[in-house]
C-alpha cells in the first residue's frame, strides 16, 4: 500500500492511547483535535529490563491495543526515568516518592520518553531522551515537596510543569519530553507518516 492509500486508510482523527492529561495538554495546545481511549495493558517491569527498552515495549503495547480496528492514527507513549541504569517509575507512597528524590537530589538523571505512531498499515516508533539536572534537596525541602502530594502519578515522582520547575536546575533535550511526549518528533513523525498536522493558530486561540 502507498503512503498516500495508508493515510487514506487511517483517515485524519488521531487517537491518544493514553489517559495523561499532560500528553492531551500539549497535544491539544498546538491544534490536535483528539479522541482520548487509553490502553489497558499491563505495564509491569521486567527483570533486567533496559529503560529504553521498557518504555518501547510499553508504547507500543498500548498502541496495538487500540490501533486494532481503529480507523484513524493512533498515538501511544510512555515515559520513565532512570538513573544508575534503574528504572523509577510512579512512587506508591510517600516514602517511595521520598527515597527516589533522594537518589536524584544533586545529581544528572535521563527521562525517557518512548512513541507509537499507527495509521493504516503505517508505523513509527522511537524513544528520545532528556538529561535532567536536579538541584541539591535538602530535608525540609523535600519533606514539602513530597507534603505537596504533587508527585503522585509522576515518574521519578515529580513534575517538571508544575512546582517540581523550581528543583530542576538545567533540562538538556527536549522539554516537552520530559513532562511525558517530545512534541516537536511526535509532530515530525506524524508529517513523515503522512498523518495529522498541528494547526498552530487553533492551539494557540484555545
Amino acid at each position: 500500500m502507498s503512503a498516500g492509500a495508508a493515510s487514506d486508510a487511517a483517515g485524519t482523527r488521531l487517537i491518544l492511547a493514553s489517559a495523561s492529561p499532560r500528553r492531551r495538554e500539549l497535544l491539544e495546545r498546538v491544534g490536535f483535535a483528539l479522541e482520548v481511549r487509553p490502553a489497558d495493558i499491563d505495564e509491569t517491569e521486567r527483570p533486567g529490563e533496559d529503560p529504553a527498552a521498557y518504555v518501547l515495549r510499553i508504547a507500543r503495547a498500548k498502541v496495538d491495543a487500540v490501533a486494532h480496528g481503529a480507523d484513524a492514527w493512533v498515538l501511544a507513549a510512555d515515559t520513565t526515568v532512570t538513573i544508575d541504569g534503574a528504572i523509577l517509575g510512579k512512587a506508591a507512597t510517600p516514602a517511595e516518592a521520598a527515597d527516589m528524590l533522594r537518589r536524584l537530589s544533586g545529581r544528572v538523571h535521563q527521562v525517557m520518553t518512548a512513541f507509537a505512531i499507527a495509521g493504516g498499515d503505517r508505523r513509527r516508533e522511537a524513544v528520545v531522551a532528556s538529561d535532567v539536572a536536579m538541584v541539591e534537596l535538602d530535608e525540609p525541602a523535600l519533606a514539602d515537596y513530597v507534603a505537596s502530594g504533587e508527585w503522585r502519578g509522576k515518574a521519578g515522582a515529580y513534575a517538571l510543569q508544575g512546582i517540581a520547575a523550581a528543583l530542576v536546575r538545567e533540562v538538556r533535550g527536549s522539554v516537552t519530553n520530559v513532562i511525558g511526549l517530545p512534541l516537536a518528533e511526535v509532530i515530525a513523525a506524524l508529517r513523515d507518516l503522512g498523518g495529522p498536522a498541528p494547526r498552530f493558530a487553533a492551539g494557540s486561540a484555545s
